[in-house]
């Protein structure tokens, strides 16, 4: 059984580690494919670790087998020392010389015991290809035959096993194919899009991984087979895609053409020397033009594995800066195809919201579709069961929620309080008390650096008389209800917020901004730039008195409650129930089956991925009671833990 740990995310994409027989593989990985007749292979295999950092590899058992040469060898010396490498090897199954040929001449049973022969870290199932425009009869042939194939192939195989996921373009199917593939697979492999993707069609490729991508199981890794441009490389880690499969980098480069993450650029098209990779700075795109004919092509396919390997580098980066949707935007307006397949992806936003993080610590607005990202979604959404109260006052700016701002706000009636106040914002209009909460507060659009047009969302324009004697009053009446409004937002089961009504605001003295919640005069909350409140050990116990469970709750299991009440985080393998609504980012609390408070936390996973992965952290634990005496927010070493 595969033992996939997320080190970190941002939504379904994620940065995580497993290991194999030869050795770890940490995710995002690319895996280059390797053509098993070493006077075919246009780059040497050991180079790809010590030159390009790429410890693992993907190479067709199937043509190996189809040489009785080369499969007698293999078999004798197995495929790593036939290869020449020492990471991990994954073996494909002959699936797509099915679809490039029409039919393969061996039995699943006979591909998968040579896989096994070889000494494969990863081994494929021969499944059935389906075609995307087969018919709906045809493409759920292409399941029930997969997944009796798995079946079969899980009995017999006591290793890492991939199993594709098929269904052509059919939502429904692609669930029950994933589903299946989930229950059977250590690498739930997406197949059938090869197609797909050499034809640019990205708008029907985000509709298979929508269908699949909700039944793909969180603790399995997943392949999708053929994503060898860079161009698509983060479009595919935005649905938690973790490994890729690069045979473009020699390919393009048997045609002249060069790969760049904003598209393909022939080599006779080029003059000017304009790549700057660590391969074009010493041997000029200008002069490879300029070489004989097997020289040319191996230096092409090695700037276009650099240039594969620097994408997929920077995937792993913007996801540790939850900025994935950003990069996606970007790439996307290097082709409409993409642009096409983000549009589709966005419609399919509410596929992502159980894994959508609590908060990021920006919000960039590049394109339209930004405005359809699921934070955004998520946020309406929220909005839309917000108590809505006739009446409403509009400002007509954004507004700083200081004490110099709020103290100029207009007063149309005696109870300042009673006014339900909006401003205005990229969404639409938003109550003013909850202006500063992520996506809004954090967001950074066109309009902040061009105010010609109109009011920027960040302009203020308030009444321009002089703060009236009631300023002060009025400051502390506002206070109280971003404070309610705050903790009702954030802890929905608080209900109205009558109870938030006992805790007290305090404002930071040198911006004015609300930062700390205070209980009986004791830090219960510290609000962050995200405009969240986070509970410290007061703020979790209060938290627990006054919201029933499950709400907000992670049940710890017996074995690690010893563990977590030292302050020792949460693994997930000692998680024994979650919240539903927990999402990666929000606060938790963390107790015993007898509903007792050991500590609070910040969640690391979605509450349905707790407990399923066998490997890495859950909650992060933030406070617990031996904490509230020094610090009741900083964080406690994760080590050692339960593990």
């Amino acid at each position: 059984m595969i033992d996939f740990e997320i080190l970190a995310r941002d939504g379904f994409a994620r940065i995580g580690r497993f290991s194999t027989p030869h050795g770890p593989v940490d995710t995002p990985a690319l895996l280059p494919v390797v053509h098993p007749e070493p006077r075919s292979q246009t780059i040497p295999p050991a180079e790809l670790a010590s030159v390009f950092g790429l410890p693992a590899l993907i190479t067709s058992s199937y043509i190996l087998w189809r040489s009785t040469a080369l499969r007698e060898r293999a078999e004798r010396e197995g495929i790593h020392r036939l290869l020449g490498v020492a990471g991990p090897v994954f073996t494909d199954s002959g699936a797509f010389q099915q679809h490039a040929y029409g039919r393969v001449e061996v039995e699943p049973s006979v591909i998968l015991g040579f896989q096994g022969r070889i000494g494969s870290d990863i081994a494929t199932v021969l499944d059935l290809f389906g075609e995307p425009e087969a018919s709906l009869d045809e493409a759920r042939e292409t399941v029930r035959v997969t997944l009796d194939r798995a079946r079969t192939a899980r009995s017999a195989r006591e290793g890492l096993l991939a199993v594709p996921v098929q269904g052509g373009l059919y939502p429904e199917l692609r669930w029950q194919s994933a589903e299946g593939a989930s229950t059977l697979g250590d690498v739930l492999a997406v197949g059938g899009v090869v197609p797909l993707l050499e034809q640019y069609r990205f708008a029907d490729l985000a509709r298979v991984l929508l269908g699949a991508r909700p039944a793909l199981a969180p603790e399995r890794a997943v392949h999708l087979f053929g994503t060898g441009h860079p161009i698509t490389f983060a479009f595919a880690a935005l649905f938690g895609v973790d490994l890729f499969d690069s045979a473009a980098y020699h390919k393009f480069a048997r045609r002249g053409s060069l790969l760049f993450p904003e598209g393909t650029v022939a080599l006779a098209d080029v003059r000017e020397p304009f790549c700057g990779c660590r391969l074009c700075d010493r041997l000029p795109l200008t002069e490879i033009a300029g070489l004989p004919a097997l020289e040319r092509e191996a230096a092409v396919a090695r700037h276009n594995l650099w240039m594969c390997t620097s994408e997929v580098r920077r995937v792993r980066q913007a996801i540790r800066d939850g900025a994935l949707w950003e990069l996606v935007e970007r790439r996307a307006a290097a082709h409409p195809a993409l642009i096409a397949g983000l549009r589709a992806t966005a419609r399919g936003s509410s596929v992502f919201l159980p894994v959508e993080p609590d908060s990021r610590t920006s919000f960039r607005e590049g394109t339209p579709i930004s405005r359809e990202r699921p934070a955004v979604v998520r946020f309406r959404e929220r909005l839309s069961r917000w108590p809505a109260v006739p009446g409403l006052a509009r400002l007509h700016a954004r507004v700083p929620l200081t004490p110099d701002s709020l103290a100029t706000i207009p007063a149309q009636a005696p109870d300042q309080s009673d006014i339900p106040w909006v401003v205005p914002s990229p969404v639409g209009a938003v109550p003013l008390e909850l202006s500063e909460v992520y996506p809004i507060g954090a967001w950074v659009g066109p309009e902040e650096f061009d105010r010609g047009g109109g009011v920027g969302p960040t302009a203020v324009s308030l009444d321009e008389r002089e703060p009236s004697p009631e300023a002060a009053e009025r400051v502390t009446r506002w206070t109280a209800r971003q404070t309610r409004a705050l903790l009702t937002w954030e802890f929905p089961s608080l209900g109205s917020g009558v109870a938030a009504a006992q805790l007290r605001g305090v404002r930071s003295p040198k911006t004015g901004r609300l930062r700390e919640l205070t209980l009986d005069a004791r830090a219960a909350f510290r609000v962050g730039n995200d405009g969240l409140p986070r509970p410290t050990w007061i703020g979790g116990c209060w938290l627990h008195r006054t919201v029933p469970a499950p709400g907000h709750r992670v049940v710890v299991h017996s074995d690690a409650v010893p563990f977590v009440r030292e302050g020792r985080s949460l693994f997930s393998r000692f998680v024994a129930r979650a919240s539903p609504e927990t999402a990666p980012g929000s606060s938790v609390l963390l107790v015993d089956e007898h509903d007792e408070l050991l500590a609070v936390g910040r969640a690391e996973l979605a509450g349905f991925e707790m407990g399923r992965l066998q490997r890495g952290t859950a909650v992060w634990v933030t406070a617990h009671a031996r904490s509230s005496v020094a610090s009741p927010v900083e964080p406690v070493s994760e080590a050692p833990t339960a593990e």
